[in-house]
């Protein structure tokens, strides 16, 4: 399963512009072995890859992400705005992203992006496509902060390997991953302490923690058992002949 230290945060988010192909492939091409992405459930059913509410930001549109249809954010450039050398670089679909994934050979966290009650709206319809455009379970993990869309994975697909997201850890954690019979716990390594960290180990799941750029912030966090950084720039911790031993 996962077994590297470093994964590419948004595909690369400090080397290319965010949760685009492009960026999947600067963090391919930085040495990652695994990226993370997320998946947003826009107007008309499509699943795209993108981080934010609102399109503003990372994209040459305006508006609500959720209330945008596919074709409108097909047709935006999601990269002018990180340099003009992504010019035209587009937001892709879940299934363009898994499709390129999988040819580089990558691992794939996929974060569910959604913070509504209806998890319905979008489960179903994210797991409908891994099963039909993802070959190796054993290189995907499903993550989110919405524990009912983790619930909603783990009773349609019990076999995924799912992972709570928390910014600092609560102290239902246990209960949390047990109910969806977890793989790992992702969590801010800024609110992170010593005595949850080797909790976590304790109890058998593995240690994912977001989202650091620099050696020093998470220095610590190695010892404390640590399983993996999730990185904007993967060439700093890549780099780092001691923390891939």
């Amino acid at each position: 399963m996962l077994d590297v230290k470093v994964v590419g945060h948004r595909g690369a988010a400090l080397l290319a512009p965010e949760n685009t192909l492009a960026a999947i492939k600067a963090g391919a091409d930085a040495g990652v072995k695994w990226v993370e992405i997320d998946v947003y459930l826009v107007a008309d059913d499509g699943l795209v890859i993108f981080h934010d509410e609102t399109l503003d930001r990372c994209t040459t549109g305006e508006g609500t992400t959720s209330q945008a249809t596919l074709s409108y954010i097909q047709s935006l450039d999601a990269g002018s705005w990180f340099g003009d050398e992504f010019i035209g670089e587009k937001v892709p679909t879940l299934v363009e992203a898994l499709t390129y994934i999988q040819s580089l050979g990558l691992g794939l966290n996929l974060e569910i992006k959604f913070d509504q009650d209806n998890v319905d709206a979008i489960v179903p319809g994210v797991l409908a496509e891994l099963d039909t455009h993802w070959q190796d379970n054993e290189k995907l993990i499903i993550s989110s902060f919405n524990k009912s869309a983790l619930e909603m994975c783990y009773q349609l697909s019990p076999t995924r390997h799912l992972a709570q997201l928390y910014e600092a850890i609560p102290d239902s954690w246990q209960e949390d991953l047990a109910y969806i019979k977890a793989y790992s716990l992702h969590c801010d390594y800024s609110l992170l302490t010593e005595s949850q960290a080797k909790a976590v180990k304790a109890a058998g799941y593995k240690l994912l923690c977001y989202t650091a750029n620099t050696i020093d912030q998470v220095a610590d966090h190695w010892h404390w058992g640590m399983d993996a950084i999730i990185t904007d720039d993967p060439n700093v911790f890549l780099t780092q002949e001691l923390i891939l031993d």
